[in-house]
């Protein structure tokens, strides 16, 4: 169903999940963010904030989030935290 909700991404805060939502949103492409605090109490997997969109945009805002957040970026992250040899 191409209106079945997809995970997109899983971040570790919150702020992040929002912002990603709030870009795609700024894109056309409805996002839900999930596991974040819901009335009070946390919501989901502990240090796993999701953004949601519908399987119909998935491909799309695969495509704006590695715009944004290319998926290297942890590998380059990681390698400046090594010391060096």
């Amino acid at each position: 169903d191409p209106d079945n909700p997809e995970r997109l991404t899983a971040v570790k805060t919150e702020a992040e999940a929002m912002l990603i939502a709030g870009m795609l949103e700024e894109n056309g492409i409805e996002a839900t963010v999930t596991g974040g605090f819901t009335s009070g109490f946390k919501a989901g997997v502990p240090g796993e904030v999701r953004v949601l969109v519908r399987n119909s945009d998935l491909a799309r805002a695969s495509s704006l989030l590695e715009e944004i957040h290319p998926a290297d970026d942890d590998a380059e992250e990681d390698a400046e935290d090594e010391p060096p040899d």
